[in-house]
């Protein structure tokens, strides 16, 4: 039983499962294993069957992992759910669930819980880094020994315990915030008498230090029955509900104890059977249990009810039971608690009784306690008691209903609402009705969070209403489900504020559920009152979903907006498309009466309305009307295009982007039919030049190079033809040549690409235009010469025009293609003074000499020198030409290849009988594979030898080996042979040379390849061999012979006997080296180690006992190796001779070897081993004697090797005599010597040696020794924190403050024994720290005594030390934390030295909640060093009197011209009515929101506001906004300067009927004399004649005429044609041959000409092409001539104003 989900029983066959959550449903299962235990969390089931080990899910029915343990477990748990814990004989392992990793070794298991011990439980902490292993075993005396060993996972050390059961818990401790892992475990030492009962322990472990002291309590004795003193614990099991334990026993008894306190609460016997297998049940705190004979499963659980009257009545433990009840919560200690409490307010213990009601739970916090506090008067000096009572409830928890009602009665009335705010957000506040009604007055916002938490709908509605709020309103009601009359508040507020009205309906119209209101009767509502914008803004929220059935609501919607005088709202809600169900038409009607042509155009289907709507494109967007034709079809865009292009070329370029765009749907062929029909050539040009480079439509590329054409642009039409890959090629070349252009490069083009160059050679021959040709294969395609001249040889051309072609065309021309050509044609005579011509330039190309090579040959011009000197010829090619004039030729030729012809020069050989020049081709040419091609051919059919390769192989026996002097063609020779697999003539033949006499008999070479070839062939004949010649390798030839391959090695060593005798070899060390490799041969390839030992005592060499050493080495003879290294005097094998020895532990054999080597070496290996030795057989006056003498020995490892292997005396004597005291020390310590481990630690005088001393000291309670040692190790900082640890775990805390009270008084001491000696005060002495905080400041590390300090609480010393170390922002924070500690210079002295600007903003928030009256101070004191936008931020997110509060602070920061600054200050100008400080303020400083504030104040009361209203619209450019303002208000002025300002011609226009409507003459004129520069004059004559002002716009006029008079002179000249040039144009065909030829550059793909908007009307006329400037007209001068006509006019305009304007008035 893991858990208390499962219940697993293992029988013979079956495994039984009982589900404790299913009613106890039994689940058998046909599984045979030894053990099973279900997982604790997961149906995962595990198995253990011998040492395998299985893991199931069982849900998933599938097997997760298995595993097959070294060694039997004796012990397995579930240590979490995703972890088993596996106990052997010798360790413990953890099996991870995840994944598919295998068991874990932890840790081995300690001697006290040795193979002897029956391991009964393993626990593991809830951080996983310790581990706990119990068990039990026979006791003295016939009792039962329990043992325990703690482990450290991350120190991996381990701790024995005496005792028999233990358990990990996690509590939370009062006045601590981190919680306590602790472990709590039995202890009953086997030392301890009898009657001495045992005791529980309870201890923290795993605490990082910094944070202070770990939880330890005393250890308890626990109450055992007299009849029970031989009982045992078998398990302790840890309730984490309510932290206490349970102890139960072999006997049945079961113990509770209070974790907290350690105390045992109860104990009494359950059962008569031993309990052996128990779990915790976390969610009740209860304890499952099973006994063993009867199997019975028992539950135990805390009565909590009974618990307390328990402790009072029964344990007498008053103490206790308070204790217990406040941190359970417990009744039956009322009377206890109030008794305390009248006790502590008795003795004025006013913070001690706050404490007690807090942790009473309920029992104390009633209205009487709170009474009683209030009725406390206060102390001089110190805050109310109630204040105080209820800080320490807000500090451990949250008030209830009637402390939150008595808190904030004195909060409000001292007007510190920010401190319920605070609270509020941190859930300390129980809220209420009442308590909102208390904070109504002074915060609607607060009272309205109140309402909320406590559930009061209706109030919390009102809020809403008077905050302003109406759009929460309906969404809050629906959430609670509240139902009101909404109709009478809608009604109410649509006279009081319709802005809040319309707020309220749209929230209506967004319910939950549907609207609550009817939308047409509320729409209706807002129109009667003459709401239009108001009646706008909420049919477009409510009509937001565009749903079919409020068709009728939107096209009112649009409706009212296009009659009433907002046309530009019904547009702004068409163009967001958001409303779709309108009447389109009605609605499109509308829009053509407003002169919206583009919104009609869009809502007309009939191609007719279309029409006339489109009568008005030129006032259109054109971007607009290309679009438009994409929602036309097909036919209706074709009969609108043409409608649009038979209005004249005004829509001439916007047709042509409609075809650009669309061109795709409407055909090309059908636009082209409209531009042509129209004869709109240049149209027709512009449409296809935009589309021909990504067109691939043959139509639309050919019409364009007939456009072009057509237009003169022969560069376009060259382009097109050049890089163009969709036309028709013959369809083009068939127009240009019907088109006899002047310039045929178009037609050269096509030509080319396509490969018409015969037509095209024939075109320009016949037409005269010889020039054009040498042009095209000179320029443009010179590879395609040949083919030009073919065609001019079939034309009959003149040969001296040919030859000059070729000769201009030079190298460029193919040579292959050309003489194929010539050749056809019976000319290649003709090709020889271009082909010699080619040469004499350094040609090397293969063809060119080929061609001359025939021609030569031909002619008989000596061919065979010309076959033998030249080098460029191709043999391939002249070869085959020679072989029917002349085979000898064909021969020389073959042979100049190099062996590229090999098969050629085989074959003609072959043909002619040529095997005596073929046979010494090939001994000269040394070429295996040409050798393979003729030496290796099959036999024949009736198994005889190929005639062919008979008479080759006689012409070589016998005539071209014979005439050879090269060893290295016969070597080759004889390799060939070899590589045919001829093995009997080449031995024949290698016997004929070397051993019937030649002059390559005693030729090293031949007799290796005779001995080779023996070895491969014929192995028996090898012998024979080896013993008749003696002039060859015999290195390599051994080595072969031992190869794996031949594996030859009696004749392998034969060859090196025969070779190390003195005849053979002179060199004695070679003849060494020879028996060296001799008995090399018997060690590693016969492996006949006698043999080799008799060997090298016939030789008695000292390399070959080396050798022979070596081997009995690796064969782990160590013995025979050392005697016969001792025998080679070679000590090379020294360190491998010593490993042998030690693991063989020869260590007599070993000490005559070391002297031995010792005789030739010093090195420091054979001295420390020798050493090593004399102590291993301890022979200590030998090992004295030796490291008295002069030694290269490492002492210092030896001696640590000694010291390791626990030979502590030799170690003593070696470290004496290298003087280590360190290790000497350690000696003395092993030995217990302490004294003179003290005196050896002097004498090293090194920290480590110290500290290791005086821990042991420490260890054997040498108190005196250990501060002797302390002193002189806490003079080294680093070490400082062992020192303190070691002593705190042995509990000497006394011993360690004086030893650093000792500490204070030596020489050299340092800041870390200050800085420890005073955290020790703070945790044991803490009167002292403010004393040595003051006295040896400036030798502290304040931030360490610090902390200290703070987990101490000892504030006012860590404020001491803050400001004196200048950590200026942690002394600001503890005095905002710390309100006692708080003083306002101080403070702010500090304040404006932090190093973090965080701490200033932090403590602008603590001056507006603790002292308000200061902040303007403090912001004096901060000014520059804060961002002013985060502070006003800060102060609206604290309140409206928070801005009213710090108006003087923003005021001296506004200089900065920072937004929030300028905005909270000018919403405090409009609050107060001050329009003069307003604008000040705008105009001295305007980076805030304009347009926000415009509309703000455009609905103001005050005319002076609502015209600074129009004027920061006037400043932002929003010229009608600003107008209508001014002319709401009519100040006329105002429209006119603005209008001017505008420059827009159409704001002016508006301007002028606005005067014209309401008869302002006078207004009129001034209109007409400020923005004269923007009016049109048709607009002044039309309202002038409309409304009779003739006399008003007369002197407009006449300023007008004389302007446009000035201008059309002055353009007339600038614009006069330039003389045209009379002389006429160079020849056509050298200009083109000047300019580079066609492939002088790549063109690049353009649109086909001069782009859209430089065309004057958008059409260009046909004759661009001509233009001196590349295709533009040159208009550089004109803007430049108008500007200056302009501005020579300006000048006399107003003068002639001003004066026609005097005699009109």
């Amino acid at each position: 039983m893991e858990s208390e989900r499962w219940i697993v029983c293992v029988e013979p066959s079956q495994l039984t499962m009982i589900d404790m959550q299913n009613n106890a449903q039994v689940t058998r299962r046909p599984m045979q294993a030894e053990a099973a235990i279900m997982n604790p969390t997961h149906n995962i089931l595990a198995l253990r069957s011998g040492t395998t080990l299985q893991i199931f899910n069982l849900d998933q029915k599938a097997k997760m992992k298995s595993f097959a343990m070294p060694e039997p477990l004796v012990f397995w748990k579930w240590t979490s759910p995703q972890n088993l814990g596996l106990v052997t004989g010798t360790a413990v392992f953890h099996w991870a669930l995840d994944g598919a990793s295998e068991p874990v070794k932890m840790f081995d298991r300690h001697t006290s819980v040795g193979p002897n011990t029956q391991i009964i439980n393993y626990k593991v902490s809830p951080d996983e880094k310790w581990c706990l292993l119990g068990g039990i075993s026979a006791g003295a005396g016939g009792g039962v020994a329990g043992n325990m060993m703690l482990y450290s996972v991350e120190k991996k050390v381990s701790q024995p315990l005496q005792g028999h059961a233990a358990s990990f818990a996690t509590i939370k401790l009062q006045d601590r915030e981190d919680p306590a892992q602790c472990l709590v475990f039995h202890e009953k030492k086997a030392e301890s008498p009898p009657q001495e009962p045992p005791k529980l322990f309870v201890m923290e472990v795993g605490r990082d230090p910094t944070k202070g002291a770990p939880f330890r309590l005393p250890p308890t004795s626990i109450p055992v029955p007299a009849d029970a003193q031989a009982d045992f614990p078998v398990s302790l099991v840890v309730d984490a509900k309510d932290d206490l334990a349970f102890l139960l026993t072999k006997m049945g008894y079961v113990y509770m104890f209070d974790i907290h306190t350690g105390k045992t609460l109860y104990r009494a016997k359950i059962t008569q059977d031993t309990v052996f297998c128990t779990c915790p049940q976390d969610s009740t705190g209860a304890v499952f249990g099973i006994t063993v004979r009867r199997g019975q499963l028992f539950r135990l659980q805390l009565n909590g009810q009974s618990l307390v009257p328990y402790i009072v009545s029964t344990l007498r433990d008053n103490d206790l039971a308070i204790k217990v009840a406040g941190r359970l919560n417990l009744p039956g200690a009322e009377n206890l608690y109030a008794a305390e409490f009248e006790r502590l307010i008795s003795s004025h213990q006013v913070i001690e009784a706050a404490k007690l009601v807090a942790r009473s739970g309920t029992i104390l916090r009633t209205p009487a306690i709170i009474a009683r506090f209030q009725q406390i008067p206060a102390e001089p000096g110190s805050p109310q008691p109630v204040f105080q009572y209820f800080s320490h409830l807000l500090e451990t928890g949250r008030l209830n209903e009637q402390e939150s009602i008595e808190l904030a009665k004195p909060v409000l009335q001292q007007g510190r609402p920010q401190l319920m705010e605070k609270w509020l957000k941190d859930d300390k506040l129980q809220c209420s009705e009442t308590l909102g009604d208390l904070v109504m007055p002074s915060d609607t916002g607060m009272a309205l969070s109140i309402y909320l938490r406590a559930e009061c709908h209706e109030k919390a509605i009102n809020c809403f209403v008077q905050r302003g709020e109406y759009d929460k309103i309906v969404p809050y009601s629906t959430s609670v489900g509240f139902k009101m009359d909404y109709s009478s508040m809608l009604s109410q507020l649509l006279f009081n504020n319709p802005q809040g009205a319309l707020d309220l309906a749209k929230g209506l119209v967004n319910a939950e559920g549907g609207p609550l209101i009817d939308i047409q009767a509320t729409a209706e509502a807002f129109l009667s009152s003459n709401r239009v914008q108001e009646t706008t803004a909420f049919l477009l929220e409510a009509l937001k979903d565009n749903k079919q059935e409020h068709a009728y609501l939107q096209t009112k919607l649009l409706e009212i907006n296009l009659i009433g005088g907002a046309p530009q709202v019904a547009d702004a809600i068409m163009q967001n498309g958001i409303l779709t169900h309108y009447d389109r038409a009605h609605i499109g009607k509308l829009c053509e009466r407003a002169g919206m042509w583009q919104r009609a155009a869009e809502h007309y289907t009939d191609i007719n309305d279309i029409k006339r709507v489109f009568k008005n494109s030129h006032q259109m967007n054109p971007e607009f009307v290309v679009a438009y034709f994409g929602k036309l079809n097909r036919d209706q865009s074709i009969m609108l295009l043409k409608d649009m292009m038979s209005r004249g070329p005004n829509n001439m370029q916007v047709c042509v982007e409609v075809a650009k765009k669309y061109h795709d749907e409407l055909g090309s062929e059908e636009l082209v039919k409209v531009f042509e029909s129209n004869k709109a050539t240049e149209g027709l040009y512009y449409y296809l030049g935009a589309i021909v480079n990504f067109s691939e439509d043959a139509f639309v590329h050919f019409k364009y190079i007939q456009s072009a054409c057509m237009l003169g642009q022969f560069k376009e039409a060259e382009r097109v033809c050049r890089d163009s890959n969709i036309y028709v090629p013959e369809e083009v070349k068939e127009y240009l040549k019907g088109a006899k252009l002047t310039d045929p490069r178009p037609l050269i083009h096509v030509c080319d690409r396509f490969d018409f160059v015969d037509e095209l050679t024939e075109y320009l021959y016949l037409n005269s235009l010889l020039q054009y040709i040498e042009v095209y294969v000179t320029k443009v395609s010179p590879t395609k010469t040949p083919m030009v001249v073919g065609k001019l040889f079939d034309l009959g051309a003149n040969e001296d025009f040919v030859k000059r072609i070729l000769m201009a065309v030079g190298s460029a021309c193919p040579v292959d293609e050309m003489v194929e050509i010539a050749e056809t044609r019976n000319r290649l005579r003709l090709l020889q003074p271009w082909l010699e011509a080619r040469v004499a330039t350094g040609s090397t190309e293969p063809g060119t000499h080929n061609a001359l090579g025939k021609i030569y040959i031909t002619l008989n011009r000596d061919p065979k020198a010309f076959l033998t000197n030249n080098m460029f010829y191709d043999p391939k090619v002249l070869g085959p030409f020679c072989e029917a004039l002349d085979p000898s030729l064909a021969f020389v030729a073959y042979k100049k290849g190099a062996g590229e012809c090999d098969d050629q020069l085989i074959a003609i050989s072959h043909t002619h009988g040529l095997y005596r020049d073929l046979a010494k081709y090939m001994v000269e040419r040394q070429d295996l594979d040409l050798w393979a091609k003729v030496l290796n051919k099959e036999d024949g059919e009736d198994g005889k030898e190929d005639p062919q390769r008979r008479l080759l192989i006689d012409q070589i026996v016998e005539w071209a080996l014979p005439e050879s002097n090269s060893a290295d063609e016969v070597s080759c020779t004889v390799k060939a042979f070899m590589a045919a697999d001829l093995p009997g003539e080449l031995i024949t033949l290698l016997e004929r040379i070397i051993l019937q006499g030649s002059d390559f008999s005693d030729n090293k070479n031949l007799q290796n390849l005779l001995i080779l070839t023996a070895i491969r062939a014929d192995a028996s004949r090898v012998s024979t061999y080896i013993d008749q010649l003696d002039n060859f390798d015999a290195k390599d030839i051994a080595l072969i012979c031992v190869s794996e391959s031949h594996m030859l090695y009696e004749e392998g060593y034969s060859i090196y006997v025969k070779f190390a005798k003195p005849e053979f070899t002179q060199d004695k060390e070679e003849q060494v080296e020879m028996q060296v490799s001799a008995i090399g041969v018997l060690v590693d390839f016969m492996k006949d180690l006698d043999r080799a030992k008799t060997y090298a005592t016939q030789v008695d060499e000292k390399p070959v006992w080396s050798k022979l050493g070596k081997a009995q080495l690796e064969e782990k003879l160590a013995a025979d190796a050392i005697e016969s290294f001792i025998n080679a005097e070679d000590p090379s094998e020294y360190v491998l001779v010593c490993s042998e020895a030690t693991e063989a532990e020869i260590w007599n054999e070993l000490i005559p070897f070391l002297e031995m080597a010792r005789k030739t070496l010093q090195e420091n290996v054979l001295d420390t081993e020798l050493i090593y030795s004399f102590a291993k057989t301890n022979k200590l006056t030998e090992l004295e004697k030796f490291i008295s003498g002069p030694n290269v020995a490492n002492i210092q490892t030896i001696g640590d090797r000694c010291f390791a292997e626990g030979l502590y005396q030799a170690a003593k004597l070696l470290f004496i005599n290298i003087n280590n005291n360190s290790k000497l020390a350690l000696c003395h310590i092993h030995l217990e010597e302490y004294r003179e481990a003290v005196a050896a630690a002097g004498k090293a005088n090194n920290v480590s040696t110290w500290k290791q001393v005086c821990f042991a000291c420490l260890r054997a309670e040498e108190f005196r020794l250990a501060a002797q040692c302390g002193l002189e190790v806490i003079k080294y900082p680093d070490h400082l924190d062992e020192i303190v640890t070691y002593y705190s775990d042995l509990g000497h805390f006394t011993h360690l403050i004086s030893l650093f009270e000792q500490g204070l008084g030596l020489e050299d001491a340092h800041i870390g024994i200050f800085t420890e000696l005073g955290i020790l005060y703070t945790k044991h002495v803490p009167e002292k720290v403010m004393e040595h905080c003051k006295v040896f400041f400036s030798k502290l590390n304040v931030s360490k005594v610090v902390r200290a300090c703070e987990r101490a609480r000892l504030f006012k010393p860590a404020v001491y030390l803050y400001m004196a170390d200048k950590q200026f922002d942690s002394a600001v924070k503890i005095m905002m934390e710390r309100a006692p500690s708080w003083d306002n210079d101080l403070f702010l002295d500090s304040a404006v030295k932090v190093r973090n600007s965080e701490v200033m903003y932090k403590a602008v928030s603590f001056y507006l909640t603790m002292h308000p009256t200061l902040f303007t101070r403090m912001m004096e004191v901060l000014e520059d060093h804060v961002d002013h936008s985060r502070v006003v931020n800060q102060l609206r997110r604290t309140g409206d009197w928070a801005l009213q509060l710090g108006q003087p602070y923003m005021k001296s920061v506004q200089k900065h011209n920072l937004s929030p600054v300028n905005e909270a200050l000018n919403e405090l100008y409009i609050e107060d009515e001050d329009y003069e400080a307003l604008r000040k303020s705008i105009d001295g400083f305007a980076n805030f929101n304009m347009m926000a504030l415009a509309s703000k104040l455009a609905t103001h009361e005050l005319l002076e506001f609502r015209r600074i209203s129009a004027y920061v619209y006037r400043c932002n450019k929003k010229w009608n906004q600003s107008i209508e303002l001014s002319k709401g208000d009519r100040m006329f002025k105002d429209c006119i300067d603005t209008a001017n300002e505008s420059a827009d011609p159409e704001t002016v226009e508006k301007l002028l009927r606005f005067f014209c409507e309401t008869s302002e003459k006078e207004c009129f004129c001034a209109a007409l004399y400020t923005c004269y520069r923007h009016i049109s004059p048709d607009v002044v004559l039309e309202l002038g004649w409309l409304n009779g002002y003739h006399n008003f716009i007369m002197p407009y006029f006449i300023q007008t005429f004389r302007r446009t008079h000035l201008r059309l002179k002055d353009l007339e000249t600038r614009t006069a044609p330039p003389e045209e040039d009379e002389n006429a144009q160079n020849n056509i065909a050298a200009t083109y041959g000047n300019l580079g030829g066609f492939g002088g550059g790549v063109l690049m793909l353009e649109n086909g000409g001069m782009p859209m908007g430089g065309i004057p009307g958008g059409i260009p006329g046909p004759m661009v092409a001509a233009s001196p400037t590349g295709g533009n007209i040159d208009m550089s001068g004109f803007g430049v001539a108008s500007m200056c006509c302009l501005s020579s006019s300006l000048s006399s305009e107003r003068q002639i104003y001003m004066r026609s304007s005097s005699r009109l008035r």
